[in-house]
């Protein structure tokens, strides 16, 4: 928002934008969190070479998909 368009907003709006923009910030960083956090653990994993290279290529291409896939699949499936 320009300086002008700031001015004519309403108060209500301009708290809405930035309360709008608060949510995005805080969902992007906890999506980014949440990708680090399967590939830390999918590095600390137990599975051979090979599978962690495919979860890891997975969780890069997908990236919440792949981490999700991770969490409620892959480490199930590791040998204990």
């Amino acid at each position: 928002m320009d300086m002008l368009t700031l001015a004519q907003a309403l108060p209500g709006e301009t708290a809405l934008a930035a309360f709008g923009l608060t949510a995005a910030l805080l969902v992007a960083a906890a999506a980014v969190v949440f990708v680090v956090a399967a590939v830390i653990s999918i590095i600390a994993s137990r599975t051979d070479g090979g599978m962690k290279l495919v979860w890891l290529v997975l969780v890069v291409v997908a990236p919440f998909i792949g981490s999700a896939l991770w969490f409620l699949v892959g480490r199930r499936r590791v040998p204990a």
